[in-house]
């Protein structure tokens, strides 16, 4: 019996993600509220006047695997009230509404100062530290890396024998996940590419394997690439792939505890 035993959701597309006991799968729309919001580079773009913008390639955003520091910071969305609250080290740095647009300029402003004092990645997408806007709407826009709508899922399997290759813990929130599953094979869930599936309430179908980027070697609480996983799966495995996306096909829910199948 294949199980849920995490949900994630990420409010802000390169921010920490929250643990949730349900979410909604709405179907051509993958989430609501994951990657609901993200972290816009001021280019001078046609879209900076407005609060949300279509969906963009992610070299247009803030994100972990190009600026690991941001991995360092506590990041919690509170969907009642709009309220994100950002801490380092249980000190609260940052605490602010985004409802209102003195709110957002507050959370662009701390982000734009927050990068100019972190560096990034040598193969960062956007190394230059131009002012940062936030876009999106909770519940209604969504910023995936790819363009289709997608949620993902791996196996708590395939996560633990990577621990057991790196010769120490590996956190499943390098991954960003939106659904862990147990019960299921190492790398098992390759095995579903192409296939619909039941999950909890919704239909789904399994679209293809992820390919991984640096973010997977970013320690979730401090923010340092500390451990070479990238070469490690290349290594043993002859590729870089975890976890699956999929496509909501019929609208739902799922909870912790619920089966796949």
């Amino acid at each position: 019996m294949i199980r849920v035993k995490q949900l994630f959701i990420h409010p802000f597309k390169g921010l920490s993600p929250q643990k949730c006991d349900r979410v909604e799968l709405r179907s051509e729309h993958g989430i609501p509220g994951d990657r609901a919001f993200a972290l816009m580079f001021d280019d001078g773009d046609k879209y900076l006047e407005l609060t949300t913008v279509p969906w963009m390639k992610k070299q247009h955003f803030a994100m972990q695997n190009d600026w690991s520091g941001l991995a360092a910071l506590d990041c919690s969305y509170e969907p009642q009230t709009g309220i994100l609250t950002v801490r380092r080290k249980e000190e609260e740095l940052l605490v602010a509404d985004t409802h209102s647009l003195t709110g957002r300029d507050r959370i662009g402003s701390f982000f734009t100062g927050y990068l100019a004092g972190i560096y990034p990645s040598q193969t960062a997408r956007h190394p230059n530290r131009t002012p940062i806007k936030v876009v999106g709407d909770f519940g209604k826009t969504r910023y995936p890396d790819r363009e289709a709508v997608h949620i993902s899922l791996v196996s708590q399997a395939t996560i633990d024998r990577l621990s057991e290759l790196a010769g120490r813990p590996v956190d499943v929130r390098r991954f960003r996940p939106n659904i862990v599953l147990e019960a299921v094979p190492a790398w098992g869930e390759f095995d579903w590419v192409g296939k619909e599936m039941q999950l909890g309430t919704a239909r789904i179908v399994v679209t293809d394997r992820i390919n991984r980027c640096l973010n997977i070697e970013v320690n979730p609480e401090t923010g340092e690439r500390d451990t070479a996983l990238l070469p490690l799966l290349k290594k043993n495995f002859q590729h870089t792939q975890t976890g699956v996306l999929a496509r909501v096909v019929t609208s739902g829910s799922v909870a912790v505890g619920e089966i796949l199948k």
